[in-house]
């Protein structure tokens, strides 16, 4: 009797972890010092250390007040962010702000995960083919170099659009994402060749997202990542 209950305990956490998946795939650095202890409670995730211009983070709500900015305010004609995103809103109706900004975040999470452990599965459906053919590259490179990558995300600090326009029928809104993370990477031996498993560092991506707001497909992907000037 008691099997049958943990089965079906089984599945309906599995039917719960396959939801949010679903959820997560429809919406959607540099490092500056300030390195400190990491804290045991965290998640693994790996990105890409590289400034290549096309380094690379959809939908969860945002949670806490501090999260994102707050929404924006479609009567501010002189705030070009504002006036973004009111010609984004007025294109899809059910574009909404602080949905999308959550989103990011998770959608940030899940591409450094992705990459870190090579899922090109993932990174697939959440990439523009730009950027997903630069990821797989560096996937290629670090296999046959026989390294690994290693990124626990500590905190996500900020999400913040600094960027929202129309370019024809496409909706275009870049994210700024202050993190903190602890970034490894490894030899074939497991030796570490760069980064500190014990400092935290203040990493700063800036990553655009696009949708079609023709289409069917409410997907948002990132098609252009890059680190601050």
């Amino acid at each position: 009797m008691n099997d049958g209950f943990q089965f079906l305990d089984i599945i309906f956490f599995a039917m719960i972890a396959a939801f949010l998946v679903l959820r997560l795939r429809s919406v959607l650095g540099r490092r500056t010092g300030n390195e400190r202890r990491p804290r045991e409670d965290t998640t693994q995730r790996r990105q890409n250390g590289e400034d290549d211009g096309n380094v690379i983070e959809m939908p969860e709500r945002a949670s806490a007040a501090n999260d994102s900015e707050a929404p924006f305010d479609e009567d501010a004609e002189d705030d070009p962010i504002a006036a973004g995103l009111a010609e984004i809103q007025a294109a899809d109706r059910s574009f909404e702000y602080n949905e999308f900004v959550g989103g990011s975040r998770a959608a940030f999470e899940m591409v450094v995960h992705a990459f870190a452990t090579g899922d090109t599965g993932t990174l697939r459906s959440l990439l523009s083919d730009e950027v997903y053919e630069n990821f797989q590259s560096a996937i290629q490179t670090r296999l046959e170099a026989g390294e690994t990558l290693e990124t626990t995300v500590i905190s996500v600090k900020s999400a913040d659009v600094i960027e929202a326009e129309m370019r024809g029928r496409m909706a275009i809104v870049t994210v700024k994402f202050v993190t903190e993370q602890v970034n490894v990477t490894r030899d074939t031996e497991g030796h570490v060749i760069d980064g500190d498993p014990n400092q935290v560092t203040d990493v700063t991506d800036i990553w655009s997202f696009a949708r079609n707001t023709r289409a069917r497909d409410p997907n948002w992907k990132l098609i252009e990542t890059r680190s601050p000037n």
